[in-house]
């Protein structure tokens, strides 16, 4: 499955007028596939992972995720399959105090109405994929930053979604652990098949995307070739 985005124009108001947020964009992001978004702040990278999450209605173009149209599905429907087709990894973890890391990904899975037993085996299997199967049992508190952020990455992947987007994973890490968490996603968007985009400031690792293109002023320029 992919993610299409295709000429998708999405505006807001501005006092009398209108800002143009994204401007007629258009991406493909093939199954087992990393894109990065790269580009300066207010240059519309937020506004694409949005209309890519349903989130955000654009004002004309289509969204297709996991082979279904966006535009013809209701308000329910999108919110079933944001549950079901979409993860999504913010740039703060955001992790429930109360809960353990493995507990994290069991509250997703609950939205999805899977059975209980299951829960704690796929969350066990998934925070050993990102490196934390000895952090089941530790609350947010207890792990560092890098460590929450696998937890984030973990919780987005616990519905075993076809998308995944990833907001600025690494503004919050060294460069060490940035380069860490870079090389988990690219890893288990291989491993998984999902279409990844992922919005990063941090040119220094983009030589592991499969594609790198730049927002401005609301439009997609060619892709950069990776090196």
């Amino acid at each position: 499955m992919t993610l299409l985005v295709h000429d998708v124009t999405l505006t807001y108001p501005d006092g009398d007028d209108r800002l143009t947020a994204l401007d007629a964009v258009g991406l493909e992001v093939p199954a087992g596939t990393l894109t990065a978004v790269i580009g300066p702040s207010g240059s519309g990278k937020s506004s694409l992972l949005a209309v890519a999450a349903t989130l955000v209605t654009p004002d004309c173009g289509q969204v297709v995720v996991a082979g279904r149209d966006t535009g013809r599905l209701s308000a329910a429907e999108k919110s079933a399959l944001r549950r079901e087709e979409i993860g999504i990894v913010f740039q703060q973890p955001n992790l429930l105090a109360s809960l353990t890391a493995a507990e994290q990904l069991q509250v997703m899975a609950h939205l999805r109405g899977r059975p209980s037993r299951q829960l704690r085996r796929r969350a066990l299997e998934l925070l050993d994929a990102v490196g934390l199967a000895d952090k089941a049992d530790k609350r947010p508190h207890q792990l560092s930053g890098g460590q929450r952020q696998r937890v984030n990455i973990a919780r987005a992947l616990m519905n075993e979604p076809a998308v995944l987007l990833v907001d600025e994973p690494t503004s919050a890490l060294d460069h060490d652990r940035g380069a860490a968490i870079l090389d988990l996603l690219v890893t288990l968007t291989r491993e998984r098949a999902t279409a990844t985009v992922l919005v990063t400031h941090d040119h220094a690792h983009l030589e592991r995307m499969d594609r790198t293109v730049t927002m401005a002023d609301g439009r997609l320029t060619e892709p950069v070739a990776a090196s």
